[in-house]
């Protein structure tokens, strides 16, 4: 656990169900994704039961409250031969931002790549999110790659 006078960095644990809903329906209000019971119930199992993959990280307040989360899983890096840890999502409630609690889960995910000898931990922003860009270049090196999606087409 990462531990500063403001917050705790820990595992997701079965009864921050609903608190991590909240916070997770914050991130989907941030990228305009529809609201989505299912969506956020079936994340909330995979990362719960770190199903394919997924973890979860919160940060706690003093005050026992969430204030942020991230969501990790691991990626095959075929070039390297090696494996990442990759950055789904990444949140902070509105009120908390400037606690340092995005850096927290941002260190918390270097220490766990580092302890599971993982190579890299990776993830994808909004171009324009420029207040979590400015957290994201105190930690880490934006690289020059753009992302493509394709859509499944028969």
């Amino acid at each position: 656990m990462t531990t500063s006078a403001a917050h705790r960095v820990r595992e997701v644990e079965a009864a921050d169900e609903a608190a991590w809903a909240v916070l997770y329906r914050g991130y989907r209000a941030f990228y305009r994704l529809p609201d989505d019971d299912l969506a956020v119930a079936t994340t909330w199992a995979w990362v719960s039961g770190r199903l394919h993959g997924l973890r979860g990280l919160v940060v706690e307040a003093d005050d026992g409250s969430l204030i942020a989360l991230a969501n990790l899983r691991t990626f095959a890096r075929p070039s390297s031969a090696t494996i990442g840890l990759y950055l789904d999502d990444l949140f902070t409630a509105p009120e908390a931002r400037g606690t340092g609690s995005g850096g927290a889960l941002l260190e918390r995910a270097a220490a766990i790549a580092a302890a599971e000898r993982l190579s890299i931990v990776r993830w994808i922003t909004a171009a324009d999110n420029a207040t979590a860009r400015r957290v994201y270049d105190a930690h880490a090196t934006a690289t020059p790659w753009v992302t493509y999606d394709l859509q499944p087409r028969a």
